[in-house]
């Protein structure tokens, strides 16, 4: 992503902003899960940096922030509004992290696809909060100026969200580095080579298959559930798409599947690991979601 740069700004904001755009993008991705719109609110956060007197600004880096978050918060309410719409099921823009990453970008757990369909199931007011104090550390009197709310309120409202979180995080199984890589490397050797059986055995009997089109390209409107049925499904979509290349990337800091075919990347896949098998298998086809990538 292109740094902008506008006519007549000071050059010590556009050198602060240099090192703080990550964290402006970071947030609104979080708070978004979606690439295009956190870009568009990077934007707009820059025009309003750049056209404001902040000579009184004690920390810089809350009030872009807090901007940033406004600006997410607005979005957030409509998109609840656009989801009901959605054609299929919804899952976040791939965020790539690795070192062939636009940008460096803040990366926790809270930029995996996990973590981030969690978010979804939040309350906009709830997620603003947590994210913008849970993560990014801002005091509860500044995100009350973001959801028109009093501090108490804000402090409730992410304790709320930060329960919610915890119980989902207790029931969602966590892999290491190692695990998640060595999984995700067997399984593309095994769907390079149609091996339906290799799939099979690292698929867990009940995990869940989530395609994400958006209607733009065909998906599966409903989740596919079993094993067995996920790699017959893989294999058969494999052999229609034949994809030249399945590369192994990192997606919100975990190894993912990028497949490509012509040269155009035509799927993001990330996977959730439980015993040491694959529980949830997930992948982005929809362009508007892969423009980025």
């Amino acid at each position: 992503m292109d740094v902008i740069r506008m006519p007549g700004p000071p050059g010590e904001l556009e050198s602060e902003w240099e090192d703080l755009r990550p964290a402006v993008f970071g947030a609104a991705y979080r708070l978004l899960g979606s690439v295009a719109d956190a870009e568009d609110v990077v934007q707009d956060v820059w025009l309003r940096a750049a056209a404001a007197d902040l000579r009184d600004v004690r920390d810089l880096r809350a009030w872009l922030l807090t901007v940033a978050a406004r600006r997410s918060y607005d979005i957030l309410k409509s998109a609840r509004v656009r989801r009901e719409t959605y054609v299929g099921p919804w899952l976040p823009a791939p965020l790539l992290t690795g070192p062939d990453a636009s940008e460096p970008v803040l990366v926790d757990e809270s930029v995996g696809s996990a973590m981030l369909l969690v978010m979804e199931e939040l309350k906009p007011s709830e997620r603003v909060a947590f994210i913008l104090h849970d993560v990014f550390g801002l005091e509860f009197s500044q995100i009350a100026d973001v959801l028109g709310a009093s501090a108490a309120a804000a402090r409730q409202l992410a304790s709320r969200a930060r329960r919610k979180v915890a119980t989902a995080k207790r029931s969602t199984p966590h892999a290491s580095r190692v695990e998640h890589e060595r999984l995700v490397t067997t399984f593309r050797n095994a769907y390079e080579a149609g091996d339906m059986a290799g799939l099979v055995r690292l698929l867990h009997p009940d995990a869940v298959f989530v395609s994400d089109g958006g209607g733009k390209l065909p998906a599966a409107r409903k989740s596919i559930h079993g094993g067995a049925r996920i790699a017959m499904v893989l294999v058969r979509v494999g052999r229609r798409w034949r994809p030249d290349s399945i590369e192994v990337i990192e997606v919100g800091g975990e190894p993912a599947l990028l497949l490509r075919r012509d040269g155009r990347v035509v799927s993001v896949d990330t996977v959730e690991i439980k015993d040491g098998l694959i529980a949830a298998y997930r992948r982005v086809v929809n362009p508007d979601k892969l423009a980025h990538v």
